[in-house]
């Protein structure tokens, strides 16, 4: 395909006020979705506010477009429900490296573009795109789509891939 241009890390920290899909709570897990690659988190039992912090790192070779994340409450004797979905333009991150280039960062920490809520993204608020000591990083409460109730709180790292000369 081609070279990799960084890595993405995508760190599913928690959900919150998760709809109910058994009799009186859920088994939640995230499918996590950049291009064709996917990963998934473990399976919760019984919790409608899950704690995952689980990191997935992806090996990108092409530009950075959309993060999809989808919630599912696992059932051992039939197909899994959904519990919603999000999704989250990544393209701010490729600007936010764009920015850290042009200014030379190299450590420290630099506020480098504000991402507010808007119909390219699931935001609950306004958030940064920060270059911390080397990565981009970016900390996202989704709400969650097509279900009753529900959010992901998500962060972003990017890894800008350096070739040496």
């Amino acid at each position: 395909m081609g070279e990799t241009v960084g890595l993405l890390k995508v760190v599913v920290v928690e959900g919150r006020r998760l709809a109910i899909r058994d009799f009186t709570s859920s088994d939640p897990y995230v499918i996590v979705r950049v291009g064709n690659l996917t990963a998934k988190t473990k399976v919760i039992n019984s919790c409608l506010n899950p704690v995952w912090n689980e990191e997935f790192t992806f090996s990108i070779k092409e530009p950075l477009e959309v993060l999809k994340l989808e919630v599912f409450d696992w059932d051992r004797f039939k197909y899994d429900d959904k519990m919603g979905h999000a999704f989250l333009d990544l393209q701010p991150i490729v600007a936010a490296s764009k920015l850290k280039r042009a200014l030379q960062l190299s450590n420290g920490e630099t506020k480098l573009r504000k991402v507010a809520p808007n119909s390219e993204n699931c935001l609950l608020g306004d958030t940064f795109v920060t270059y911390v000591n080397g990565e981009l990083v970016l900390d996202a409460r989704l709400r969650l789509l097509d279900v009753e109730s529900g959010e992901l709180y998500v962060t972003i790292k990017w890894i800008e891939h350096t070739t040496s000369t």
